[in-house]
């Protein structure tokens, strides 16, 4: 199983600004888990498709978030205070889509959108959810713009 301390210290240092260090230890923190380690792989790969300089490279780490979250129990990231792992998927989902979009890929990007979308309920009402909320709102109109072109 996991260091839970070991994948937030290493997720602290990507989001203060050390990315390639972050990478380096998120890294560590991924070879450190097993296939069957599904939190402790999705958690690190969802912070990990935010170091990257890549394109294709971010939209794999965030595939392989979703995939690891698929295979989650609803509590599996209680550890980290999130009560609910039903909670992330509009996020993952949210990544995914944008990357998607980024890529030109438009199909892809609208069906994670409206996975995103179908999953919005799982959100609380607070800053965070809030946040995950407006990126999903904000996708489906540069996506739709995008279909329009």
């Amino acid at each position: 199983m996991s260091d839970w301390t070991n994948i937030t210290a290493a997720i602290s240092v990507a989001l203060n600004g050390e990315k390639d260090r972050g990478q380096e230890l998120l890294l560590e923190c991924w070879d450190a888990s097993g296939p069957g380690d599904h939190a402790p792989r999705c958690i690190p790969a969802h912070s990990l498709a935010d170091t990257q300089t890549e394109l294709k490279k971010e939209v794999a780490w965030d595939q392989t978030a979703l995939d690891e979250h698929g295979f989650l129990a609803d509590d599996d990231l209680a550890p980290l205070g999130i009560a609910s792992a039903l909670g992330m998927q509009p996020s993952l989902q949210l990544n995914l889509a944008d990357g998607y979009h980024r890529q030109g890929r438009i199909a892809l990007a609208r069906e994670h959108l409206n996975q995103g979308l179908a999953h919005a309920d799982a959100l609380h009402n607070d800053g965070y959810g809030k946040m995950i909320l407006a990126g999903l709102n904000n996708l489906a109109q540069r996506i739709g713009a995008s279909e329009s072109d």
